[in-house]
């Protein structure tokens, strides 16, 4: 996972950066995790790949930020620009993507994730079976081929702060594209229990539909909103990204020995981990799963 980016110490840095940016709202060359070079203006011309993150809103995204970096390292002469489109648009702008010549794909993010798939010409079997899409490569003949990468960079990030999920109690919140990715990794990681709470129950049980017959050891439970008694706590809906919105579970049921975890980068410090943090649990920070990510992302989409 970061073979291409360096030492796991670089890669642990590099979240840093991006949870300090987060946190503080200054740029990345002034994060004291990692002193980075001013770098001059990108140089956009005629010959410049085009790629894109779309999302509904886009001010949270950290993608084209930490893509410049990789076209950078990598020499690759390409931009990769935040698209916002709301949801009864996307057809529309899928459609138009496939005429764009110097369109290389696209990071796909909340709330297209489970949607986009159906407007691809082609997913993997991986995005099949999660139902969900955030990775989509444009084709010389403008096919779309889209896959999920959400669920491995979640798990990834975990392990590059020291947290193995083989064997906990795992309480998730959520079952959108993002959840439904994630799901799938950690009962790929051998996790011994899987709670997953979410409003539309009719969801959760799509989800253990599909999850069951690949893994019928593990077992799978619908939740309420009750976090207590699990090993790992994760928040993968969008609850946390506007000051105003509910918890996505009952934070005053958090106890001192649980990690709770987020997916959410912006803010760095949601309310559920604030309130997490003052309950005296470990916190995992929604920078890392990006981070884990980006490097597949940018080879999905042939930036190689």
């Amino acid at each position: 996972m970061v073979s291409r980016s360096g030492t796991v110490s670089g890669l642990r840095t590099t979240v840093n950066c991006m949870i300090v940016q987060a946190k503080t709202g200054r740029a990345r060359s002034q994060c004291p995790a990692k002193k980075i070079k001013e770098k001059h203006m990108i140089a956009v011309s005629g010959k410049t790949k085009l790629y894109g993150i779309v999302a509904d809103p886009i001010g949270q995204v950290k993608a084209p930020e930490m893509m410049r970096e990789v076209f950078e390292r990598r020499g690759i002469d390409g931009v990769l620009m935040p698209m916002h489109v709301a949801p009864q648009d996307l057809a529309v702008f899928t459609q138009a993507l496939r005429g764009i010549q110097n369109f290389g794909g696209m990071v796909v993010t909340v709330p297209h994730k489970t949607t986009i798939g159906v407007l691809c010409d082609e997913i993997t079997a991986a995005a099949r079976t999660v139902g969900a899409v955030n990775i989509v490569r444009r084709d010389p003949d403008g096919r779309l081929f889209g896959d999920i990468l959400d669920g491995r960079g979640f798990v990834a990030g975990l392990r590059l702060h020291g947290i193995d999920p083989k064997g906990k109690k795992i309480f998730l919140a959520g079952a959108g594209g993002a959840a439904n990715a994630i799901a799938f990794a950690l009962a790929e990681s051998g996790v011994a229990e899987l709670t997953i709470y979410n409003r539309s129950a009719q969801k959760v049980q799509a989800m253990f539909a599909r999850l069951a017959p690949l893994y019928p050891q593990l077992k799978l439970t619908a939740g309420t909103r009750d976090p207590q008694g699990y090993d790992l706590v994760i928040n993968a809906t969008s609850l946390g990204m506007a000051s105003a919105d509910p918890l996505p579970l009952d934070a005053n049921r958090l106890t001192s020995d649980q990690i709770v975890a987020e997916i959410i980068m912006a803010p760095a410090l949601t309310p559920l981990l604030a309130t997490a943090q003052g309950k005296g649990c470990r916190i995992q920070y929604g920078a890392p799963m990006l981070a884990c990510q980006i490097e597949l992302m940018a080879d999905f989409m042939g930036a190689t």
